[in-house]
């Protein structure tokens, strides 16, 4: 077994905890807290590994002029990238119309199973703080409490101030604090090692839950939306980072999928960006991109870049919309790219995020809220797709950045 590689043996979790979800139904879930332990574990790790490899990868910049070029073009791209999987998600919806035909006895059916989580949801949407909010909250008043809390983007801000002045101050004070910064994330990353050999395990204990829970019967039930999305989700994965790792990164895609497929299998049966950082920072070192490039990327990727996400918003946007009859005008459809754009800055990247950034799209372009219980059903298999997707888009930025950074100095 120590001779299999560790993408393998997280497949053949994957593989057996379907098998298992499906042999033992909802008793399934009572090896639950297996997969629940594996998530702490990789979680537990996710605050000191961002800031200490963000603030090094900001002091490794070496200079503000450098800093600011960077982040600038990671911010451009995860926008246009943003923008670009929202439009694939509405030109798919509007294309295959995934919301016509639906039974209405499924819909009365769906809507009386959901309807108390969809209630959930609606409640965290209507009380996410607006945006002037967010940026005076990325500002922490207690740098202890932000980590303690998993505050990320405040975590981000303070591993931004903290990299920056390790680059303002004087070579001799500051690097005895960026060696302790290096052991420490040479610590913690060990951390993740040892923890990366229980994630086959974990992977499985966690798809038996969910197949044991929901079954193949409520994918069957909506597997027109289902398959829109994830067929959209699988072009933007496929064809848009392909072609922006080949020409931007110059990279081989297949070079560049098959050096990250650890961290992809992680995404997926976690759902959560967040614990994927780890492992796709180990990733991007096999594929030769500097750690100074991808220590900031991908920390940063995983709290604003949301391709997934918004292309997802898009998809099922338009999928309520047509449930109810609806028609969205393209003004409309302008307003569900932008909002889904702003929504995915300082979206958590924990499982089921997703969902309360959806609640704020469809409130904004008037569109019956109670609509998401007719798609928490299948959420959590599609969550697993679309954080993927993020984290594709993540890595995929990272390799641009080294590549556009190395060329400029060459």
């Amino acid at each position: 077994m120590k001779k299999i590689p560790l993408h393998t043996k997280i497949f053949i979790g994957l593989f057996l905890g379907i098998i298992v979800g499906l042999i033992f139904g909802p008793k399934a879930r009572s090896i639950e807290f297996i997969g629940t332990i594996f998530i702490r574990l990789i979680t537990l790790v996710v605050v000191p590994l961002v800031f200490f490899s963000l603030a090094l990868g900001t002091a490794s910049l070496g200079d503000i002029k450098k800093l600011g070029r960077v982040g600038l073009k990671t911010f451009l791209y995860f926008m246009l990238t943003t923008a670009i999987a929202i439009t694939i998600g509405l030109a798919a919806a509007n294309l295959l119309k995934p919301g016509t035909g639906l039974n209405e006895q499924v819909k009365q059916e769906l809507f009386k199973n959901y309807q108390q989580a969809a209630q959930t949801k609606i409640s965290a949407a209507q009380e996410k703080p607006s945006l002037i909010s967010v940026l005076v909250n990325i500002v922490p008043t207690n740098p202890i409490r932000a980590m303690a809390e998993g505050e990320m983007l405040q975590v981000i801000f303070l591993a931004l101030v903290f990299g920056l002045c390790l680059t303002l101050i004087k070579p001799e004070k500051s690097k005895p604090l960026i060696h302790f910064f290096e052991g420490a994330n040479e610590t913690v990353l060990q951390v993740v090692n040892l923890v990366m050999k229980f994630a086959p395990y974990g992977v499985l204990a966690l798809l038996a839950s969910i197949i044991g829970q929901f079954g193949l019967g409520i994918l069957m039930t909506l597997l027109k939306y289902a398959l829109v999305t994830f067929l959209g989700l699988l072009f933007h994965a496929l064809v848009i980072d392909g072609l922006l790792v080949r020409f931007l990164g110059r990279m081989r895609p297949g070079k560049f999928y098959k050096g990250t497929s650890d961290a992809m299998l992680i995404a997926f049966s976690t759902s959560s960006s967040n614990a994927t950082i780890p492992v796709a920072l180990e990733c991007l070192d096999e594929l030769k991109v500097k750690r100074e490039y991808s220590s900031f990327v991908v920390p940063l990727g995983a709290t604003i870049n949301m391709d997934g996400t918004a292309l997802y918003q898009g998809v099922a946007a338009v999928f309520i919309a047509q449930i109810y009859g609806i028609p969205l005008s393209l003004g409309a459809q302008a307003t569900v790219v932008l909002m889904a754009i702003l929504a995915s800055i300082g979206a958590a990247g924990v499982p089921g995020a997703g969902m309360i950034m959806l609640a704020m799209v469809l409130k904004q372009i008037g569109i019956p809220l109670e609509g998401i219980a007719l798609i928490l059903g299948v959420d959590r298999l599609l969550d697993m797709c679309r954080t993927t997707v993020n984290m594709i888009g993540n890595m995929a930025a990272s390799v641009f950045i080294h590549s556009s950074e190395e060329k400029r100095t060459a």
